[in-house]
This record gives C-alpha cells, structure tokens and sequence, in this order.
C-alpha cells in the first residue's frame, strides 16, 4: 500500500523555498544540493537528462536517453532523423514537453557541434529552448 507523502508539492503553485520537487542538471558544483522549485524547472531538468544520456547507460531502462554527446565526431548529422529521435524519447520520457524545433549547425572550423531544441513546456503552455554547445571542452555548454 502506498504511503502519502506530505511535503511533495505536485505542482508550482504550491511554493514553498524549503521544498524542491526534483533534482537539478546538471550535476555539477551549483546544482549539487539545490534541486528544482517548479514543474517547469524540473520539466527543463529532465528535457537535459534525456538528451544527455546515452541509450544503454540508465540502469534499468536500456532505451533511454538521446546520446547528443556522440555526434559531435560524426561527419554527416541526419537532422530529420535526429529530431524524430529526440522527438520519440521525449514523448516517452517527458511527457510534460512538446518539441517544437530542433536546429543542428557545426561551427565554421567543425569543432564544435550546436544543437538548439525548441519546446513548449505543457505545464502552463509556455516555450523554451535549451541549447548544446559540444567542442573542445569536456563537459558541454549549457544555454538555458
């Protein structure tokens, strides 16, 4: 039987500053122990975490995630194929989202890849966009 928790806010307008709903992503120094305050905040977190993560590497569920990450050393981008991809695991993954545009350009030396996802956050029927800047750095830009 499940047990109801009573410090979960299900939605945004229920804002308390001592209450996070998700976790931020990136995890990094600033997100670490922060969390996300909003539906709409965690809606963004998890549209990065399924387009980070590659197929394979999320314990329990094989065929999550986008693996951005692996173009960026591929010659030719199939854009129409990469947006159906995005699209596809979006649709399964976050539910709460609804891709509008996805836009990939290299950069005019080859050594960095951009790719801009375009979405309407069906939370509140607002638009977004997240941008991915992937190059000589390790770990890619964040445009949020």
């Amino acid at each position: 039987m499940a047990i109801p928790l009573p410090n979960i806010r299900r939605d945004s307008r229920s804002y308390d500053p001592n209450k996070t709903i998700g976790v931020a992503f990136p995890l990094d120094d600033k997100n670490m122990f922060v969390g996300t305050m909003t539906a709409k905040e965690q809606a963004k977190s998890n549209l990065l975490n399924c387009l980070l993560t590659f197929p394979g590497e999320r314990y329990m569920l094989p065929e999550f995630g986008v693996g951005l990450k692996k173009l960026l050393f591929e010659q030719n981008i199939d854009s129409p194929n990469l947006e159906m991809k995005i699209k596809t695991q979006v649709a399964k993954y976050v539910p709460n989202i609804s891709i509008t545009n996805v836009a990939v350009s290299k950069s005019d030396s080859g050594e960095t890849l951009h790719i801009l996802v375009v979405y309407r956050n069906l939370i509140d029927n607002t638009g977004d966009a997240v941008q991915l800047n992937f190059g000589d750095v390790i770990t890619p830009e964040y445009a949020i």
